[in-house]
């Protein structure tokens, strides 16, 4: 089988997910765009070598429409050779784009393809392109369906995590995403993004708070109380974990991930097509895994496919290096944290989505990216990069410094 190498990655900072935030001008396409015309620039990329391009999108309605992929190669200069193709598996829609590039490498099918992601969260609300199992009571009863909140609350409950614990991470989340940035941890990867006349609108994460203290976040209402409560979603709680006596609501805005607009882009090749671009390897994938998990937990998929996904790669938990987990709730980490019994100074390193935000269709591959950058300056080898999805499922990837 062919080894698929990471050549180079880049993303664009995140910002806040509203009207008021400052990428809410861009559009969608733009937004997509720019990362793919940073690779193509920063890498002096023979664009006729790339045969796919593959983009995460949550939410792909509107302008984020009609696979925003092949409009965002097409904007960004890559003619009209290079196909492009936008996928959903929500939350992991941008790592599991990288990994379907890496597929097609291995495969052989392909010699070089890119994988990344797109939300424009500000522009395309959350659940633009609606959500079936939802509203179809058929699907919803038999899956126990309920918001995310609330099985983020009934991780927390199950697993014996206090509004205390959730919001020491969610501090811990801010400081350490500050110190990143004040250290220039993410410099290398990071491209501003511009308007039309070339000026700079964001050139930095933009929901950062280095100030947050417990003190703040425990002024803050649970945000899924009345939901759980009043609309019902405790009793499917129970009836999914009837271990579980009652749901304890810890989960708030500022222990959730937060909601911004990005975009991030991975060039992944062959050797051989890394020698025909003039580019050398910084990581090779190892392995890639995709499981379905509990439903009524509904976000504890990272614990299942991190055990399957080290048994592809025929290696163990001491051969990992970094551990990379979107932060879509507090307990989703705090969870996986606990199940492998992980020293949180090899998790999460550099904060997460609690402090930065989460632009879904992109956010799987802003943080492989982000943990190869901190495998490459700490001279460390392995890192394992996962995400839990929303339906119960779970996405990883494991690569290793070459």
């Amino acid at each position: 089988m062919t080894e698929a190498f990471i050549y180079d990655h880049v993303r664009t900072p995140r910002g806040k997910g509203k009207a008021d935030g400052s990428l809410h001008e861009v559009t969608a396409i733009e937004l997509g765009t720019q990362p793919l015309r940073a690779l193509k620039e920063r890498n002096n990329l023979d664009v006729t070598l790339v045969e796919d391009v593959i983009y995460g999108c949550v939410d792909p309605v509107g302008e984020a429409g009609a696979d925003i992929a092949r409009t965002c190669a097409l904007k960004a200069g890559y003619g009209k050779t290079v196909p492009g193709v936008q996928i959903n598996r929500f939350c992991a829609s941008g790592l599991d784009a990288v990994n379907l590039a890496a597929a097609q490498v291995m495969s052989g099918q392909k010699e070089m393809a890119i994988g990344g992601g797109v939300e424009s969260m500000s522009r395309v609300g959350m659940g633009a392109s609606g959500f079936g199992i939802a509203m179809d009571p058929s699907v919803a009863i038999d899956t126990y369906f309920m918001p995310q909140g609330v099985a983020a609350d009934l991780i927390a409950t199950r697993y014996g995590f206090s509004r205390d614990d959730v919001d020491a991470f969610a501090v811990q989340s801010h400081k350490r995403a500050a110190r990143a940035w004040e250290k220039g941890y993410f410099r290398n990867s990071i491209i501003p993004v511009k308007d039309v006349n070339g000026l700079t609108i964001l050139d930095r994460d933009e929901t950062i708070r280095p100030n947050t203290d417990m003190q703040a976040l425990g002024a803050l209402k649970a945000s899924f109380a009345m939901m759980g409560e009043q609309g019902g979603f405790d009793a499917v709680a129970i009836q999914s974990h009837p271990e579980v006596e009652a749901v304890n609501h810890v989960h708030h805005a500022g222990n959730s991930s937060g909601i911004v607009d990005g975009a991030a882009a991975v060039l992944v090749g062959s050797k051989a097509a890394g020698r025909k671009a003039g580019l050398k390897p910084r990581a090779r994938i190892r392995a890639f895994a995709t499981v379905g998990s509990d439903l009524g937990l509904m976000l504890t998929g990272p614990v299942d496919v991190t055990r399957l996904v080290l048994k592809k790669a025929k290696m163990k938990q001491s051969d990992i290096d970094l551990f990379e987990l979107n932060e879509a709730f507090s307990s989703v980490v705090l969870r996986f944290q606990q199940a492998f019994d992980i020293d949180p100074e090899i998790l999460n390193v550099n904060g997460g989505a609690i402090a930065m935000g989460h632009p879904l269709g992109a956010t799987g591959a802003m943080i492989l990216g982000t943990v190869l950058d901190e495998l490459e300056r700490t001279n460390k080898q392995t890192a394992l990069v996962t995400l839990c999805v929303a339906v119960g499922m779970g996405v990883a990837t494991i690569i290793e410094r070459v």
